[in-house]
């Protein structure tokens, strides 16, 4: 029998921030290779709408409320996700916040830190509270969600890039310290992505136009773009891949657009 590398069955995976945009689509990708998917943002109400629509559809999906920058709650969420299906296998840190536009000369200490805090310390805590799951089971995956505004400078959202070149960094150490543990640890950088987040950056003509001439594609992303990625990362297809930064950017990384 051919071997299926995307093949998830048996598989327990956590999504952060997964109702709605890249976190929702990788969160379906998954369920629909067969793994169990817990369904995580701040809002319960929103977390049950996207895994009753999963179980729905004859996947194994379950909901926990879970505010990242708050350390109560990712134990939680670890312990209520081994408790329902078992112990982790796969984490997708997809969670993140960005709340100061401008440049840094005018960002205030509470956005720096909130941007920091959320974007890195609570996803470093996260890695390290599923990591000795994933290490039981004999390995698995970790995979942090970038941005492509990590390797760019940029004059308004100047935290977010830091933070993003952090999460980078962050994977490239934790792959070297729990390599021996069989676990797997990457980050995927999208490029601009048509999600509710980046509405503001795509949804006027003029904008989106001058977007897309930088992209070699010559379209911007969709959702089910990243998380074909996080798939190949969590499956047998990505078993020797740790340590890398995925760019999923149609191209414009490398077209200097």
């Amino acid at each position: 029998m051919a071997l299926n590398l995307f093949d998830l069955t048996g598989q327990t995976a956590i999504i952060t921030g997964s109702t709605r945009g890249i976190g929702r689509a990788i969160a379906t990708a998954m369920a629909e290779q067969g793994a169990r998917v817990v369904i995580s943002s701040r809002k319960i109400d929103a977390c049950e709408a996207v895994a009753a629509e999963l179980r729905a559809a004859g996947h194994q999906a379950m909901a926990i409320a879970c505010h990242i920058g708050r350390e109560d709650d990712l134990h939680t969420l670890i312990e209520q996700t081994r408790a329902a299906f078992g112990p982790v296998t796969a984490l997708v840190c997809n969670a993140a916040v960005s709340p100061h536009y401008g440049p840094l000369s005018g960002i205030s200490r509470e956005a720096w830190d909130k941007t920091m805090e959320t974007n890195i310390s609570s996803t470093l805590t996260l890695c390290n509270l599923a990591a000795p799951d994933i290490a039981a089971q004999g390995g698995g995956s970790i995979s942090i969600i970038s941005s492509i505004a990590g390797v760019r400078g940029s004059a308004v959202i100047g935290a977010y890039s830091i933070s993003k070149a952090a999460d980078m960094a962050l994977a490239r150490s934790l792959a070297v310290e729990l390599g021996p543990q069989k676990v797997r640890v990457n980050c995927i950088a999208p490029g601009l992505v048509k999600t509710e987040l980046a509405r503001a950056r795509w949804e006027d003509p003029q904008k989106e136009a001058a977007f897309l001439s930088t992209y070699p594609i010559g379209r911007l992303g969709e959702p089910e773009d990243i998380a074909g990625a996080a798939v190949f990362l969590a499956a047998r297809s990505g078993a020797w891949v740790t340590g890398q930064t995925i760019f999923v950017d149609g191209g414009v990384t490398i077209s200097g657009g």
